[in-house]
């Protein structure tokens, strides 16, 4: 809407001998209960007309409509100026802008972004808050890949520390040279089982040290399985090395596991960071903190940054014994992380109970002078909730990912056959729907809530047909497919001298003209629920046109029929192709 702005602005210098900025001219899609398409927002001109806003609106809309070819009609409410815009500048829009192969490619921006997901733990499987975790990260790396970035996946897997010792010690004590292949369960859920194993068992010894007159944080810290587990980490510190083959072994099963939960979620990266290989990084990182003043040490030994002025605190940076804390290795992989790849962005994406976490290692990279710092970004998300009762938990706390999975995938199969519209379909197809159908409602319904609200989950509302819903916009996605393979459609431009647009065909235009616009948007947000919500309305606005117009296949007049199979065939791939932002597939039939 270029023109109408330099309209504007030229009105303003020939009406009131005012030089104006372009910013000034506040452009805005028409309310739908007034007439026109555009509008302009006067108050900002009012201090140069000199006018009230309904004058100023009035002076511009005439001057508008007398000489900008495209404005043919306006009118005025209060400080708003409504536009009418010729129906052929939307024909023109429509053919040779929207329906061009390249609308739905963005223009390479030629900067780089890490996003980093997943982070798992590898002494348990992975559960629902890891599930919108992976799908924020998948969905946002796919976000800046459309709007024009060169995007690097990467994973930061914690797979060190006392809580892996944990489940390592219990195997080897109760796990009888139990393995995924004997157990017939995956590695990460075997993994996972041990970690319960030496819990109830760690609790047996807290309440019988208890019993003998410990305090319970006495009894914590004294019981003997706790005592092995840290002895046990030691051992791997000093790299003994059956203990190290255990890890190895206990670690593959469970990255195994992670395999095919990933798979079935259908995410992906580029690179794998493991905190075995940076948890002694960020040392260096101290001692030149220190050379430049940032940290000082305390009698102790001990290192710290104050970060009071900043209204934060003083924070921790490495003990006194030289032992890195959790700040530490991630100063040192963040340098990791810009060296291998020098990225001008980067995106972590962790839960928001890790916020203040953030804040702190954001402003210490600043302080310590490092250019990139001013691109780190902490992408908080919150939790997410479940009507009690609705899902399996293999552990009685957590929901786990590879369940929730199963019984989304169960229930598209239970919805899918009520409504009987599978009966010609094989198995084979059948299944890949009912997965397709499962795993479309579970990440569209975890997508669509901004990212940093906590939401509640509920899987039967997720699969829905009708509403804002992923099966909703995937039904509209095979319906338009369905249309198209019965019309034999084939790519041309209709005639537009011979179109006369409905008011809901304009509307359609409207939208999907605006797809390269949300993209981009979305994207400055870090936020895929801006796309999800865009694709419901597209999907909402077609279902209205396809029942407002005659049959589009029985349409005698030849120009018509295919301007509206173009508009079918457009709605499809703006459809398609923001799903798979989403990593979301659409089916070509349902």
């Amino acid at each position: 809407m270029n023109f109408i702005v330099a309209g504007a602005i030229k009105a303003v210098k020939e009406l009131y001998g005012q030089e104006i900025a372009e910013n000034v001219i506040n452009v805005q899609e028409t309310r739908k209960e007034f007439e026109g398409q555009v509008t302009i927002v006067v108050f900002p001109i009012v201090r140069f007309s000199k006018k009230s806003p309904e004058e100023t609106a009035n002076d511009i809309g005439s001057f508008l409509q007398e000489h900008v070819a495209e404005v043919t009609n306006f009118n005025v409410v209060k400080g708003f100026l409504n536009l009418s815009i010729a129906e052929s500048y939307w024909m023109t829009l429509f053919n040779n802008t929207l329906l061009q192969p390249d609308f739905l490619k963005a223009k390479p921006r030629g900067e780089k972004v890490m996003v980093e997901y997943s982070s798992p733990n590898t002494n348990k499987p992975l559960h629902l808050g890891h599930v919108r975790n992976n799908l924020l990260g998948y969905s946002v790396s796919e976000l800046l890949k459309a709007d024009g970035y060169d995007v690097i996946k990467v994973n930061l897997v914690n797979d060190r520390g006392i809580h892996i010792c944990k489940s390592m010690l219990a195997w080897q004590k109760w796990g009888n040279g139990e393995t995924p292949e004997s157990a017939g369960i995956k590695g990460d859920h075997l993994v996972g089982k041990y970690y319960v194993v030496f819990d109830k068992e760690y609790k047996k010894e807290i309440d019988a040290l208890k019993a003998a007159g410990q305090t319970e944080d006495e009894a914590k810290k004294n019981a003997p399985l706790i005592k092995e587990a840290q002895h046990m980490l030691l051992q791997w510190e000093q790299g003994d090395a059956e203990v190290v083959a255990l890890w190895e072994k206990m670690n593959g099963w469970v990255y195994e596991g992670f395999d095919v939960t990933y798979k079935k979620l259908g995410v992906d990266f580029d690179k794998f960071y493991y905190e075995s290989n940076t948890y002694l990084l960020g040392k260096d990182t101290v001692e030149e903190g220190l050379a430049k003043g940032v940290f000082f040490k305390k009698e102790d030994g001990s290192v710290w940054i104050d970060l009071t002025a900043d209204g934060l605190d003083q924070k921790l940076v490495l003990r006194a014994d030289g032992t890195s804390v959790y700040i530490t290795q991630d100063l040192g992989t963040a340098q990791m992380k810009y060296d291998d790849f020098g990225m001008d962005k980067s995106i972590y994406v962790v839960g928001n109970e890790q916020d203040y976490h953030f804040k702190v290692l954001f402003l210490i990279l600043e302080k310590l002078g490092k250019s990139w710092a001013n691109g780190l970004y902490h992408l908080s998300y919150g939790m997410v909730d479940l009507p009690s009762g609705k899902m399996k938990s293999r552990e009685g706390t957590v929901v786990d990912a590879d369940d929730l999975i199963d019984e989304m995938v169960d229930t598209a199969r239970q919805k899918t056959e009520e409504l009987g519209k599978t009966n010609d379909f094989s198995e084979v197809d059948k299944e890949e729907l009912y997965n397709t159908i499962g795993l479309g409602a579970l990440k569209y319904f975890l997508l669509k809530v901004e990212p940093k609200k906590r939401l509640l989950f509920d899987p039967a509302e997720s699969i829905d047909f009708q509403g804002n819903t992923g099966p909703f916009i995937q039904y509209t996605h095979a319906r338009i497919k369905s249309l198209l393979s019965r019309a034999n459609y084939s790519f041309a431009v209709a005639d537009d001298a011979k179109i006369k647009l409905t008011a809901t065909e304009l509307d359609m235009i409207m939208l999907l003209a605006k797809y390269p616009t949300e993209i981009e948007e979305a994207a400055k947000a870090y936020s895929p629920a801006f796309i999800a919500n865009y694709l419901y309305e597209v999907a909402k606005l077609f279902n209205k046109f396809y029942h407002e117009v005659p049959p589009i296949i029985k349409e005698e007049d030849a120009e018509v029929k295919q301007h509206r199979l173009n508009i079918c065939k457009i709605t499809a791939d703006v459809i398609k192709a923001g799903m798979g932002i989403l990593g979301i597939k659409v089916p070509e039939r349902m």
